[in-house]
């Protein structure tokens, strides 16, 4: 059975938080949307603007309620000197079957540093651990080499191919790698 959360934790490991995501990081959303690989291998339209980066971060609690997404801002250093790395969440939410799926994107300064595989790592001990997924799941653009590189050593198994899965904003139909994690297979990240 999945526990939902009623507030976005903070999670943290060494020098990378995972924290609810406020007001203050709207600039922050708003410019890492900026960069033309976001838009062209998530789901962030290309037109990404400033009041849909002030959705973003305004929407917590009721993707909460609806149990719609648990979404985190990714920080990366100590104490004041904890910079914006991204975001990472989980959502299209299947209960009955105990099955989440992960997303994410990073900022451009701060990809090739291994923020994001730990990220992903920690979120995934999270939903196993404390919300109960059985499964979680990430799509990922077929030509999106660098994220697959990331499932795969942050522990996700990539199993298929799903062809003409996702409609780009230029009306294209990519194919997209389904990865996966299974709960029972899961290596934690040591304490």
């Amino acid at each position: 059975m999945i526990w939902w959360p009623t507030e976005v934790p903070t999670l943290t490991r060494g020098l990378i938080t995972l924290r609810k995501p406020h007001l203050d990081d709207t600039q922050a959303v708003f410019d890492g949307c900026q960069d033309p690989l976001i838009p062209r291998f998530t789901a962030i339209s290309s037109d990404y603007s400033m009041a849909h980066a002030l959705d973003y971060v305004q929407r917590v609690d009721a993707s909460l309620r609806t149990q719609r997404e648990l979404p985190f801002v990714v920080e990366y250093g100590n104490g004041d000197d904890r910079q914006f790395a991204g975001t990472i969440s989980f959502h299209s939410l299947s209960v009955k079957n105990s099955v989440g799926e992960i997303g994410y994107w990073t900022s451009e300064s701060m990809r090739g540093k291994s923020i994001t595989t730990t990220a992903v790592q920690m979120l995934t001990d999270y939903g196993f651990a404390t919300i109960g997924f059985k499964r979680i799941e990430a799509m990922v653009d077929v030509d999106n080499v660098a994220s697959a590189k990331l499932l795969t050593s942050a522990g996700y198994e990539r199993e298929g191919l799903l062809k003409k899965k996702i409609s780009r904003d230029d009306g294209r139909q990519v194919d997209m790698y389904i990865f996966a994690a299974i709960a029972e297979e899961w290596e934690y990240l040591p304490s």
